[in-house]
């Protein structure tokens, strides 16, 4: 049975529980799913710096686990350097196994999804991540500027406040962020761009239909990068054999 690891690269564990939850929903029984919380660290990755620190704290921790699965997802929406760290690692280059970020899943998955309306946008946590996510999508498309993306909108909050935020706030954040983004261009997918917004996928629904009516709004596509990503790997190491 084919084995993936999917790492939560801070350390809050209540997170990887989350995620956890969501990909048991995809009911993979032929798959074994193991799960990985950063040991110490930032308890929300808020910026690069964190980014960066994560990865030098967890990277010792999961080299003596390379052996032991088939593919790695790293659950962090950013283009995380523990992605490429872990790429490079003999274990992963000898045994050709797949690794993958919700970010880049996400991506992937979206310019796959776009259709009538060709535009695909990120929502996101702290007002920081607007410019570094954008960035990272041209760096990723390997282009300047393209006109399938509209941008990134964001809430405004820090993941672990959304993770652990009042409830009506985080909700009122999210909506204002989605509307935001959905008359930002010709939106045809919305990216849920914090592994923190796991499972909001519903509200941002409630406000394309709000928005744009039912025909127009239940045709936008919204995606979960944790699902993306354990999508991709179940295809990716299954190919690999």
């Amino acid at each position: 049975m084919p084995s993936i690891l999917i790492i939560n690269p801070n350390s809050t564990e209540s997170i990887t529980k989350g995620i956890e939850a969501l990909v048991n929903s995809f009911s993979f029984s032929q798959t074994k799913y193991d799960y990985f919380t950063a040991p110490s660290g930032p308890g929300s990755l808020n910026n690069m710096e964190d980014v960066a620190a994560s990865t030098e704290l967890c990277l010792p921790h999961l080299v003596p686990l390379l052996n032991q699965y088939d593919g790695f997802l790293v659950a962090c929406y950013s283009e995380h350097s523990l992605v490429s760290a872990l790429k490079s690692q003999p274990a992963i280059l000898e045994g050709r196994k797949p690794v993958t970020g919700i970010f880049e899943a996400s991506i992937s998955a979206s310019l796959q999804l776009v259709g009538h309306k060709p535009q695909f946008g990120i929502i996101t946590t702290g007002k920081a991540w607007e410019t570094i996510l954008a960035d990272s999508v041209y760096k990723y498309i390997g282009t300047e500027s393209s006109s399938k993306f509209a941008g990134v909108e964001a809430t405004g909050m820090s993941g672990i406040d959304v993770h652990n935020g009042p409830a009506a706030e985080v909700e009122r954040r999210v909506i204002e962020a989605t509307r935001r983004l959905v008359w930002k261009g010709n939106v045809g997918v919305i990216c849920l761009g914090c592994v923190c917004m796991t499972g909001m996928a519903e509200i941002v629904r409630e406000v394309c239909l709000a928005e744009l009516g039912d025909e127009e709004g239940g045709a936008v596509t919204i995606v979960d990068g944790v699902q993306a990503g354990v999508a991709f790997l179940e295809g990716a190491v299954r190919a690999r054999n």
